[in-house]
């Protein structure tokens, strides 16, 4: 297939066929090549879409947007609300950086062979500036993921069991919380995008 369409659009010099691994794939090269940030669009392969996102986010410097193909449950989970039940990690990293909206369904009758999986497309914006401005945006991650690591405990015991803040004592975990105007009581997935960011910022504010 790559084959043919590098013959069909080998008389436009406005275009060029890169083959390869879309999860090794190099956005940052390409849009240092052609100066400009790069439009991502595509049918997606349902069993990498999770990675995929991550690599775009990674990559967010060089892309301006997406939208994707999808199964479903992960597009609806990625444009989820707090207090959802598909509110995770994916949909406040995302969310961080990101302006994401679910555009339309696709059912499985649109395809043959027919598949078991509904699909949606997504259409993800990426911010020029995070939502909030974040002292640490590898630590924002990895406190995000520590939030949800046992969804149904409450926050302040993800948090005393997050390994970066280990030598913090749940004293002053619960002041942080409180500076934060979070009850420690309550789940990670009830908290906004910026509430996570604020709480990321005052933590690291703590370590400095």
């Amino acid at each position: 297939m790559v084959e043919i369409l590098k013959e069909k659009l080998a008389r436009y010099d406005n275009a060029e066929v890169y083959s390869g691994d879309i999860l090794k794939f190099d956005f940052n090269s390409i849009s240092n090549t052609y100066n400009c940030k790069l439009k991502v669009i595509g049918n997606v392969p349902y069993n990498i879409s999770s990675p995929l996102i991550f690599h775009l986010l990674d990559s967010r410097e060089a892309i301006s947007g997406f939208i994707l193909m999808l199964q479903k449950e992960v597009v609806e989970r990625l444009a989820a609300v707090p207090g959802k039940k598909n509110y995770g990690v994916p949909s406040v990293l995302l969310q961080m950086f990101a302006s994401v909206e679910k555009m339309f369904d696709i059912p499985s009758s649109c395809f043959y062979p027919r598949p078991k999986v509904e699909s949606a497309v997504i259409r993800g914006t990426f911010l020029e500036k995070p939502l909030m401005e974040l002292s640490n945006a590898v630590f924002f991650t990895k406190l995000v993921k520590a939030s949800f690591a046992q969804r149904r405990k409450m926050l302040i015991n993800n948090l005393k069991n997050f390994r970066l803040l280990s030598e913090i004592d749940e004293k002053r975990i619960k002041e942080i919380l409180d500076n934060a105007g979070i009850d420690g009581r309550r789940r990670g997935e009830t908290l906004t995008v910026e509430e996570f960011g604020n709480l990321s910022n005052l933590f690291c504010e703590t370590n400095s």
